[in-house]
């Protein structure tokens, strides 16, 4: 992925990684400072920014990732294709792409802006909170994956009737079911009203 000037200062020369700051912001989504990762998502939480995406096949069914298993953050469970937090200063598009591309090893084409959610999730089995504004796109996977094992345990696409079945009976991140609702418009639009969504 290309170095932008807000991934050039999260990049240490010597390899090493620095601290991950996050973005904090008031309920208009204002940037109002930053926070260490960790540190924004202890209880009870501080808003930040972060962002979903939700890419889909030319058969207009839903890629998924099931979390690797040795996230410190809802690991082991379903979520939506891609989701994080831009550097600060990054703008959300360009960190939907560039964590894409790092988790999953491809680019979304005609990603596109579905909207903005608020919300506030704790998380029961970790403790933490997810008090986030966060920025939804969705898009399209028309690229061979080539998921990082160290981020993504499994991908599946899925139908709508299929994604209501396996939410069902497996574990799924506690944004999920928000951030797909609020980016429906945008996935209808995107995937025609044949698909279900």
């Amino acid at each position: 992925m290309p170095t932008t000037p807000a991934t050039a200062t999260h990049s240490s020369s010597d390899g090493t990684a620095d601290a991950i700051m996050l973005e904090l912001v008031d309920e208009n989504g204002t940037t109002i400072g930053t926070a260490e990762k960790l540190a924004a998502h202890q209880a009870p939480g501080q808003l930040h920014r972060a962002f979903s995406v939700f890419l889909f096949d030319e058969q207009g069914r839903l890629l998924l990732q099931r979390r690797a298993l040795g996230k410190y953050h809802s690991p082991g469970v379903w979520s939506n294709t891609c989701c994080g937090h831009p550097y600060p200063g990054e703008a959300p598009f360009a960190a939907a792409a560039r964590r894409t591309y790092e988790e999953l090893g491809i680019s979304p084409s005609l990603l596109a802006a579905a909207g903005t959610v608020r919300y506030n999730h704790p998380d029961p089995a970790s403790g933490l909170v997810e008090q986030e504004f966060n920025h939804l796109f969705v898009g399209m996977a028309q690229e061979a994956l080539k998921p990082d094992p160290e981020e993504v345990e499994e991908t599946a696409f899925v139908t709508a009737a299929e994604l209501a079945e396996r939410h069902a009976r497996a574990p799924f991140s506690a944004w999920f079911v928000t951030v797909l609702d609020a980016a429906r418009p945008a996935v209808r639009e995107l995937t025609g009203p044949s698909a279900g969504w």
